[in-house]
């Protein structure tokens, strides 16, 4: 979410469920204890710039006349909470203004909806908590909704559960499927060049952000993907590992990279103190509009290195109710999907209906003027002070055919959302294992019904065109790779069943980065000949191109090559070298 403004914006709410010593304290003794070692992640999509959703003959509805014409036509009041975020535009649109305005969407819905700029996640869970309570002891409680990003839901449900426990299980939170749309770049990993030449060269470097927050987490998969180890204490320093450095809020984050901050930490090794200090400073960013401008345009010198634009299915816009609420308001949730999604074909299709969204945007917010919103809606690329590009800013909205898609309701039958709700309910289990020990189930937290009623009565609406990704023939900029080793029948290209598990967690991976084309390059040691190994890696790459697309991926989106022998990663003189260099390498990139 590039564009917030505010340094409370878009904290994960994890720190909810831990207290404020989350890691430990500041300083350690200076004799050889334990500590949490480094973690390697594992690894983790969102289309390129998407195009207009309707066809030429379409147009562009009748607009309000004014964002502060009263709604005509009353109908459920409800208050939603949402953070300064430009995947909202499509309810900009639908809303008319701060509150239902004469003659929007929503009106026409008969919903009466009040927006309220909250960029801070445990105010978020407070109010809503504090709506259920109200709510079981008198049902004409006006009504409240949050937005949330997606790759942070799995922590924030599991801790908004908890909290609402006492008032039973009709009072517990689910996710509707009511998502706007996305992050489209917004949010990044800013540091030197040479990490995107060689991922190699963020090892023993130090990355400042937001600690489990969703820029932080783009920080997680990059490293996951390139089989980089991250130490999930931010009081100590990994020469083998990239270290974090904790951030205030967004703006801090990249303060402290252009202010030189620097600390004293203990150094570990494989997971133990050392008795020795040094000092660490910041060399990469985790930050989102404003924060990477400040970068460019005070000190420079950092570069893209990924983001949402890449891993595009990692941050869809995400609503949350009450259950009680959401089940005893059906029709109104369902008018809600129908209204953003017109909205969002209206959005992604006529520039006045976007400058329309960014003019709400600007009062919504009350940051800046619609120029600014529309600017970093579209996204853009500029240069740093000295001269390298950088790129700021970027969101995209759905139609009914892209909510579908999201939740797997779409014709490939993918859900985009359960690939990344687990993807990082599963990494946060990963790095803080004593801090969140499990999450909530995805088929307890989100509730599709909603939507299928909709896909169902409505098919008309899904005549609009849903985000695509084009992919290149080749791969020519790879973003990660990584080599696994698959299991095959001796002499074959038949996969073992005891690597399917391997698989599914590469499928996953790709689903989260549905904005690069994936390649699968098979490798042998250099027993055999090339006339042997070759055509042998080349059918195990295939075979795992295959599996692949059983999933749902797509043939233009999986690119395969066998190499034989020819690129060892090890000694082919030793049992050990030979199986490292038996493998299958996961390559993402442009």
């Amino acid at each position: 979410m590039s564009v917030k403004l505010k340094p409370t914006g878009k904290l994960l709410v994890i720190a909810v469920v831990v207290s404020a010593g989350i890691l430990g304290v500041r300083w350690y003794q200076a004799r050889p204890r334990a500590t949490g070692k480094a973690v390697e992640v594992g690894k983790v999509v969102l289309p390129d710039a998407p195009e207009a959703s309707l066809n030429s003959n379409a147009t562009l509805l009748s607009l309000p006349s004014s964002v502060t014409d009263a709604a005509v036509n009353g109908g459920t009041r409800v208050s939603w909470e949402r953070m300064a975020w430009n995947s909202q535009f499509s309810g900009m649109y639908a809303n008319g203004g701060v509150r239902t305005t004469k003659g929007s969407l929503f009106d026409k819905a008969h919903l009466d909806v009040m927006y309220i700029r909250q960029d801070d996640c445990n105010k978020q869970m407070a109010d809503l908590v504090k709506f259920a309570g109200e709510y079981k002891t008198n049902p004409n409680t006006q009504g409240v909704l949050i937005t949330f990003m997606g790759d942070g839901m799995p922590a924030f449900m599991t801790s908004l559960s908890k909290e609402l426990e006492a008032l039973g299980p009709e009072y517990q939170p689910i996710i509707l499927p009511i998502a706007h749309g996305k992050s489209y770049g917004e949010d990044q990993i800013m540091a030197p060049a040479s990490w995107k030449q060689d991922p190699h060269n963020a090892i023993g470097k130090c990355v400042a952000g937001v600690l489990r927050d969703g820029d932080v987490n783009i920080l997680l998969k990059w490293a996951g993907d390139n089989g980089l180890k991250v130490n999930p204490d931010e009081t100590t320093y990994d020469r083998d590992a990239i270290n974090l450095i904790a951030a205030n809020d967004f703006l801090d984050a990249p303060n402290k990279y252009i202010t030189g901050y620097s600390e004293k930490r203990k150094i570990i090794e494989n997971g133990r103190t050392t008795g020795r200090d040094t000092t660490v400073g910041v060399d990469g960013v985790a930050t989102w509009t404003p924060g990477d401008v400040n970068v460019a345009t005070k000190k420079g010198g950092l570069v893209t290195i990924a983001n949402t634009r890449q891993y595009a299915s990692q941050m869809p816009n995400q609503t949350i109710a009450i259950k009680k609420w959401a089940y005893d308001h059906r029709t109104d949730i369902e008018n809600m999907i129908i209204a953003l999604a017109e909205a969002g074909d209206q959005v992604r299709s006529f520039t006045e209906a976007r400058k329309f969204a960014a003019q709400v945007s600007a009062s919504v917010y009350q940051e800046q003027n619609a120029d600014y919103w529309l600017k970093y809606y579209n996204g853009v690329e500029e240069k740093d002070i000295q001269g390298q590009k950088v790129n700021l800013g970027g969101s995209t909205v759905f139609n009914l055919a892209d909510m579908a898609n999201t939740y797997g309701l779409g014709s490939d039958k993918v859900d985009r959302y359960k690939a990344v709700y687990n993807t990082f309910g599963n990494l946060m289990v990963k790095m803080y294992p004593s801090i969140m020990p499990s999450f909530m189930p995805y088929e307890k937290a989100v509730d599709k019904s909603f939507l299928l009623s909709v896909i169902s009565n409505h098919p008309e609406l899904l005549e609009g065109k849903a985000i695509e990704t084009k992919y290149a023939d080749k791969i020519t900029e790879a973003v990660s790779s990584k080599s696994y080793h698959i299991e095959f029948e001796t002499g074959s290209a038949n996969i073992r069943p005891s690597s399917y598990k391997m698989l599914d967690e590469i499928f996953e991976s790709a689903v989260v980065a549905e904005g690069l084309k994936l390649g699968v390059y098979g490798h042998t040691d250099n027993n055999g000949s090339d006339a042997v190994n070759i055509p042998l890696s080349e059918k195990r790459a295939a075979a795992v191109k295959a599996y692949l697309e059983g999933k749902g991926l797509k043939d233009d989106r999986i690119e395969t090559k066998g190499y034989g022998s020819s690129r060892p990663v090890a000694d082919n003189g030793t049992d050990a070298g030979r199986s490292r260099n038996r493998r299958v390498e996961i390559v993402l990139g442009n």
